[in-house]
């Protein structure tokens, strides 16, 4: 037997998940589900895409509200092929919550390689880009579509991640605020979640492993995944264009 959706918050609307493999985006999915949206799952990893599938739709007892769609949001063609499918699996787009983003360990500007800023910029920031033109016309025929930027607390705080990371998350800001101001007539709303230290893969992949007592205070993906369900559930006359989101022992 599957789970009972917690309060079906989000019943019959239509969301799209980029980077629902892991971390933010993986909880972020499952929230979504168990309270009543369809979600798509994007990412590259389709196996894992999959194992998802299957435990949202056993989750919610409904193998019709969930679709895994492989892609690689570097690639503007298969972002396309993403909205497609979504619009002709659901007939709309209601959310797109883009939690895709990485970062590498040598990350300092005295050995960053120009290659390796060319990705972070295609992961963090361009695919961010795609992803947003893609589903703009479709929130446009609506008269209705929210956009999620998950970035980070490297934002507002500048840290040690590493300048490509710094500068491809500021830049989703810019891409943020500027969408809202020439489609808000239209309907759209976009907000950015600043989250701090979250306990997801992407912690490994810094340069000095981070110690497990300070892992231990770190936010959960699942609190990043409540935060973009408060926005969600936010009627359309109210627009969050920014929030941070810290653990408190870490603040």
């Amino acid at each position: 037997m599957g789970q009972v959706l917690k309060n079906s918050r989000l019943k019959d609307r239509v969301a799209i998940i980029a980077g629902s493999s892991s971390g933010m985006g993986r909880a972020t999915a499952l929230t979504f589900a168990q309270e009543g949206a369809k979600v798509v799952l994007a990412a590259r990893r389709l196996q894992i895409l999959n194992e998802l599938t299957s435990e949202i739709a056993t989750l919610v007892e409904d193998d019709q509200a969930v679709l895994p769609c492989q892609t690689d949001i570097q690639h503007p063609d298969q972002v396309d092929h993403l909205i497609q499918q979504t619009v002709d699996r659901f007939g709309r787009i209601d959310i797109l919550v883009y939690a895709t983003g990485t970062n590498i360990p040598d990350r300092r500007l005295e050995i960053l390689s120009n290659q390796t800023w060319e990705m972070m910029v295609q992961t963090n920031l361009t695919g961010a880009f795609y992803c947003t033109k893609a589903v703009l016309p479709t929130m446009r025929q609506q008269a209705e579509g929210l956009i999620i930027y998950i970035s980070s607390a490297a934002v507002p705080y500048p840290d040690t991640s590493g300048v490509a990371y710094q500068a491809t998350k500021h830049g989703m800001v810019g891409l943020a605020h500027g969408t809202f101001k020439e489609e808000k007539e239209n309907g759209i709303r976009t907000s950015m979640i600043f989250p701090g230290l979250t306990d997801t893969p992407l912690v490994l992949k810094r340069p000095v492993p981070t110690p497990p007592e300070v892992v231990a205070q770190a936010l959960q993906p699942e609190d990043v995944a409540d935060t973009c369900l408060f926005i969600a559930t936010l009627p359309p006359r109210a627009y969050v264009p920014e929030l941070i989101l810290m653990p408190t022992g870490l603040a």
